[in-house]
């Protein structure tokens, strides 16, 4: 399934439906930043996907990182709630979601970098290095976020 998100853009279409989601900040001990290349939208992101009924939200962290990258990590924090409603996500089978994401931080404890049917690409990036990707605004934010060490309260926006 392709999808097309829109950022604060005049012209999105309206949303019709919300999905809880995660997005997931992981660092590895050089201070590198885990980053999978997304097979639905072409751009690098953070790790992260959809909430699952019965299950609890930092468990839906954990598992969408080592489903998406192989890495196994342990959640510290949370980053920032993101819902802007000018932020949304278009599939190509007609849903268009609001944005609702709870981004967290998290030290990765097992595993090994491998690709999904969600990234098809996987890498732990130098954040000196992420203006050379192709990153949407709305996850550089959320990078941003995650990589302040200044003991910031979480974002709410």
């Amino acid at each position: 399934m392709s999808r097309i998100d829109y950022f604060r853009d005049p012209k999105a279409p309206r949303a019709n439906s919300v999905v809880p989601s995660v997005t997931v900040v992981v660092r590895d001990g050089d201070g590198r930043l885990l980053l999978i290349h997304k097979t639905d939208n072409g751009l690098w992101a953070l790790p992260g996907g959809g909430h699952d009924i019965g299950e609890r939200i930092g468990d839906t962290a954990v598992r969408e990182v080592v489903e998406e990258t192989g890495i196994e990590v342990e959640v510290e924090s949370i980053v920032g709630l993101y819902t802007d409603p000018e932020h949304v996500l278009a599939y190509d089978d007609g849903e268009v979601r609001q944005q609702f994401s709870i981004c967290f931080r998290a030290h990765p404890v097992g595993g090994s970098l491998r690709t999904s049917s969600e990234s098809k690409e996987v890498r732990w990036v130098d954040p000196a290095d992420l203006d050379d990707l192709d990153i949407h605004p709305s996850m550089r934010l959320r990078i941003r976020h995650g990589l302040d060490e200044s003991g910031r309260e979480p974002y709410i926006g």
